[in-house]
């Protein structure tokens, strides 16, 4: 596409520092944007190339009056109707991949593939089902892709800190000590596809921070991919927190169990508290996934459906 007529100062406007305004259109519509002067190349798919075209002229006829910033740009995408634009979210048979240091991560069934054009459409979603669906592994990769992308700054990695049906009593060691053993399959994911090395480099530069659930509190996460993991075990009030700590550029993912919920007495879970508060905001996904989605050893898809139809 060619953009007229030529205005050096607001095609510098449009692209925003180190194209971080480009950036953001790239990582909410899926396509790859580069350009020379006034001529943009769009790559991606030909419907998402047609609402990036959309998009761009929509946002050049902003800079004949206003000065774009990370938020402009991300509230304009927000208010542009860019799901309508879209016809709804791309359809489960359009093929994605994600690709790490590791190699590629491609969905395996109809519920991973919407769980990842979710992602890439969505500032929130959710993924709810049993384990071993890949909920945590996929929203993984996609983080840990956006960072190779430079499309975010940093991935924050955090679930709470409840203990699964067992009483660990006083753990010994340091804070970090004590909380690790918590945070160990997000840690597993990361070592996966980036490798022990450049994981840990990262974690020193603070450009990967695992944490658990309660550090986040007080907080407000810009341009970062943050994902909850263990969701079910969130109270409401941890779940409101959570999710109110969103800030501009920044995607959002949280996974769960609602069939594998710790928390003591007769507290009410936060996830399952949260999917009956927004099931109609705009602008959230919600994927369930279920037995079938299972990539585990078989034995583990027969074992879920062995409990569902126990509990039913």
């Amino acid at each position: 596409m060619v953009i007229d007529p030529v205005d050096n100062s607001r095609l510098v406007n449009l692209c925003g520092q180190f194209d971080e305004h480009l950036k953001q259109v790239e990582r909410r519509l899926a396509v790859k944007i580069s350009n020379r002067g006034n001529q943009f190349k769009i790559e991606g798919l030909e419907k998402d190339i047609n609402v990036t075209q959309m998009v761009l002229e929509a946002l050049y006829k902003e800079t004949e009056s206003a000065i774009l910033d990370n938020q402009k740009v991300h509230l304009f995408l927000q208010d542009a109707g860019i799901e309508d634009m879209l016809n709804t979210h791309k359809s489960s048979g359009d093929e994605i991949s994600i690709i790490t240091n590791r190699g590629q991560v491609k969905p395996r069934g109809e519920n991973q593939r919407l769980y990842l054009n979710r992602i890439l459409n969505h500032d929130i979603n959710f993924g709810i089902g049993p384990a071993g669906t890949g909920k945590t592994y996929l929203a993984v990769a996609c983080a840990v892709q956006a960072l190779q992308e430079n499309k975010v700054r940093r991935l924050v990695l955090t679930r709470p800190a409840v203990e699964a049906g067992e009483n660990l009593g006083f753990l010994p060691g340091s804070l970090s000590q004590k909380i690790d053993p918590y945070l160990r399959p997000l840690y597993d994911a990361l070592y996966d596809m980036l490798g022990y090395e450049k994981v840990n480099k990262l974690i020193e530069r603070n450009v990967i921070e695992v944490a658990p659930l309660a550090f986040m509190r007080g907080r407000s996460l810009n341009e970062s991919f943050i994902i909850l993991d263990e969701a079910q075990n969130t109270t409401a009030a941890q779940m409101k927190m959570f999710l109110t700590r969103i800030g501009f550029g920044s995607t959002a993912i949280v996974t769960g169990d609602i069939t594998q919920i710790d928390l003591p007495g007769k507290q009410i879970s936060g996830m399952e508290h949260s999917l009956k508060v927004l099931k109609k905001v705009k602008g959230i996904s919600f994927t369930w996934f279920n037995s079938k989605d299972v990539v585990r050893h078989p034995l583990v898809q027969r074992i879920v459906n062995a409990y569902d139809k126990f509990d039913k």
